[in-house]
This record gives C-alpha cells, structure tokens and sequence, in this order.
C-alpha cells in the first residue's frame, strides 16, 4: 500500500497509476475477447448480437462504478487521515450498500431485458443471442459489484497492484475459456457469456477474500461498525453522481445505438468492434482520472492541498502521453486491428469501423484532459459540478449525432463526439479550480 501524501508527486502518481492502466489493458483484453471470439468463430452476426448487448451492460457497469468510487473516496480520505477505524466502518457499509444495489439491479434487469433490446430496434436475427447474452451477464452481476467494490478499496489505500494481478490471471483465463466454450464446446453466444460469468466469480472472490485478509492486518483504537450512516451518506455523496455520470454516457450510447442499428446489421458490426477500442482507450486514460481522484482525497484529508494542483498536472501529462499512443495506433493501423473482430469478407462492416476510429482518435488528448480534471472533482466531492461537464458532454454528443446523421449518414454521428468532448473539457477544468475548493 502507498501512502499518497509524501514523496514527489511525478513518482508518486506514476507509480500508482502504472498498475491501474495495466488492469485497464487486462480488462479490455477481458471485454474484447468475447467480441473477438465471437466474430471470428461465429459470424458477423454474432458479433453484433455481442456488440448490440454490451451497450446495456455498459448501464450495470455504471452502477458497478459508483459503488467503486463511493467506496474508494471514502476509504481514501479516512485513510490518508489514518483514521483506521472509520475507514473499516466505512468499508462494511460500502459492501453493504452494494449488495442491496446488486440485488434491486438483477430483478430490473430481468424483467427488463427484452424489451430494452426491442427499444434499441435490435434486428431480429440477433435478438435471441442478445437476450441470451444478457440473462448470463445479470447472472454473474453479484461479482462484478462486489470485485469493483473491493478493487476500489484497494485503490483506495494506495495498492494498485494486487487488483491487477487478478485481472491478468482471470482476463487470460477468459480468452482461454472463450475459445474453449465456443470453438470446441460450440456454445454459441451463450459460450461467450459463460466464460465471462466464471472468470467474474473466480476473480470476485479472490479479490474480497484477499480484502478481508489485508483488512485485519491494519490495527485499530476501536470496534468498527457494521455499518455507519456517516460513511453511508458519503458513500452516497460520490457514489450517486458517480453512478449518474456513467449512466448517463450509457443511456446516450444506448440512444446511439438505436441510431446505429437503424443502419444495418453491417454497421452495427463495424460500430461493436471499433467502439471496443475506443473505449480501451477512454477507459486507459479514465483510470488515470481515477487514480488523481484518490491522490486528491488523500492530499485533501491529509490537509496537503497543495499538492493537487500538481497532481492534475502530472495526471495529465501521464494521460496525455496514452492519449498520443492510442491515436498513432488507431488513426494509422485501425484496418489492421479490426481484423481482430471481423474477416475479409466483411468489407461494409470494416469501412464503417475505420471511420469511426479515424475521427474519434485525433481528440484523445482533449478527453485525456477533461478525464483529469474530473478526477480532481470527484476527489474534492465538488460532485454538482461534475454532473453538470458530464451532462452537457451526453446532451452534444447524442443530440449532434442525430442531426448530423440526417445529412451525413453513419459517418455524422462520430463526429459529434469530439464536439462534446471539448466543450467538457473547458467545464471541468474550470469546475476543478474556481474559487476555493468547497464541499457539494
């Protein structure tokens, strides 16, 4: 564990954000194995059913994230004001939180489902493997929340090593179990699903079992409670907007999606490929954000402000820098990575993943900035100001993309993301450090 109140702040960072980018590289090794496996072994079709139900995952994982951040923050703060006990009261009410979100969650998302892919004008050939998909996915929803709550704690107190470790062993364990189940077993889809089931269960309890075993190392002055309101309310306090801000961007995908698909099944497919990697990029640079969120807690706790300006100094030159390497690769190889997802034969699906990630990729570095900033936000729980860059980034870039897909085609809704991105980037950064550094 690494304390991130003392030592140079350009070392500091780095050391404790090399490990969350790496997870990040592991998760999206993760989350594209089920979409390449898919299209290489399944079809075109496949893919796309794969791709058309990750958008509605993308709204449980924003749930899984504010349960992540509001246990983190809180844990971060107690624990950069070597407040033991509190921080373990804090964190049996984290998981306590989540197990009543976890559990609401799997009942909507059950009944729900279907008629979620039938509002995304989800073609019929592909709603069947969709709705498969997703039923295995809800499913397996109790260890996604509880793995991103315990890797959140352990953030939290300065160890980014430990989750990376099981997200290397349970992301290679998911290729393997991917290909096994569909190329060998010929599960179809449902292969796909319950190779990501299983590895989520085994990862999800090696991370709390871990969790606890760290948890009774740390001593301290008295008993802590099962659950505490006070660290409920702060849980709350970041976890809901946290939560919002994710759901958000996740309902505007889904609103994208319902344009896309109106497009064909092609599209659809070059679109489910394509914006897997666009979101390994964003959530590479995201987990930098992340990382300053939990430095800032900490130097803030610790009463060390002043060392948050340079945290977001240094946070974003490290997200610049995967900013620039994401672009080079996308931007001058997207044809040769799409290959990962989709045959020769596919040339529609191609053309329509080549300019999604030609456009989107020049504009890293703005998303790199505002990602930053919003780490310094959430870490100083102005959480007000956040939803308010988060919302206005949303409403352009659904809202554009409607009106320029009108008279551009498939080609106009990519480029009303970098319009919101930048617009985002200006809010956040002047949300982060207007006047002085209150409580929201």
């Amino acid at each position: 564990m690494v304390d991130l109140t003392v030592g140079k702040t350009n070392r500091v960072l780095l050391r404790y954000i090399l490990p969350l980018f790496l997870s990040v590289v592991f998760q999206q090794i993760y989350n594209i194995a089920d979409s390449v496996v898919a299209g290489k072994f399944l079809g075109e079709a496949a893919l796309a059913a794969v791709g058309n139900s990750y958008e509605i995952t993308l709204v449980l994982l924003a749930f899984a994230f504010g349960c992540n951040m509001g246990a983190s923050i809180v844990t971060a703060k107690n624990y950069g004001a070597k407040n033991f006990t509190e921080m373990k009261s804090a964190i049996n009410t984290s998981f306590i939180s989540t197990l009543v979100v976890t559990t609401v969650l799997m009942l909507v998302g059950v009944l729900a489902a279907k008629p979620l892919l039938k509002v995304l004008n989800t073609p019929a050939e592909i709603l069947g493997d969709s709705l498969s998909y997703l039923y295995i996915y809800l499913a397996g929803l109790l260890f996604l929340f509880i793995y991103n709550v315990s890797t959140g704690v352990f953030a939290a107190m300065g160890d980014s090593l430990t989750p990376f470790i099981f997200l290397v062993i349970s992301s290679l364990v998911n290729v393997g179990m991917d290909i096994l189940f569909v190329a060998v077993f010929h599960m179809g889809v449902e292969g796909v699903a319950w190779a990501t089931f299983i590895c989520q269960g085994v990862s999800s309890v090696a991370a709390f079992g871990t969790l606890l075993y760290r948890l009774r190392a740390i001593k301290t002055d008295g008993k802590p409670r099962a659950f505490s309101k006070a660290a409920f309310k702060e849980f709350l306090l970041v976890g809901i907007p946290s939560t919002a801000q994710q759901s958000f961007i996740s309902v505007g995908n889904i609103m994208l999606q319902s344009l896309i698909n109106s497009f064909g099944t092609a599209t659809i497919a070059g679109y489910a490929a394509s914006v897997k990697f666009n979101n390994f990029a964003v959530t590479s640079m995201h987990q930098v954000g992340n990382g300053v969120s939990n430095f800032t807690a900490q130097n803030l706790a610790a009463g060390k402000e002043s060392r948050v300006k340079e945290g977001f100094l240094w946070g974003t030159v490290i997200a610049v820098v995967i900013a620039a390497i994401f672009f080079l690769v996308y931007f001058f190889f997207n044809r040769n990575i799409m290959y990962l997802f989709l045959n020769d034969g596919s040339d529609e699906a191609l053309m329509v993943g080549h300019e999604f990630l030609v456009t989107v990729s020049p504009f890293y570095a703005i998303v790199a900035g505002k990602l930053v900033a919003d780490g310094i936000l959430r870490g100083s729980e102005k959480m007000g100001r956040f939803m308010i860059s988060t919302f206005v980034d949303l409403a352009l870039r659904v809202g554009l993309a409607f009106v320029f897909a009108s008279f551009m085609g498939s080609r106009g809704i990519w480029w009303a993301w970098p319009v919101g991105w930048g617009v985002a980037l200006v809010l956040s950064v002047c949300f982060a450090f207007a006047k002085k550094r209150e409580r929201k």
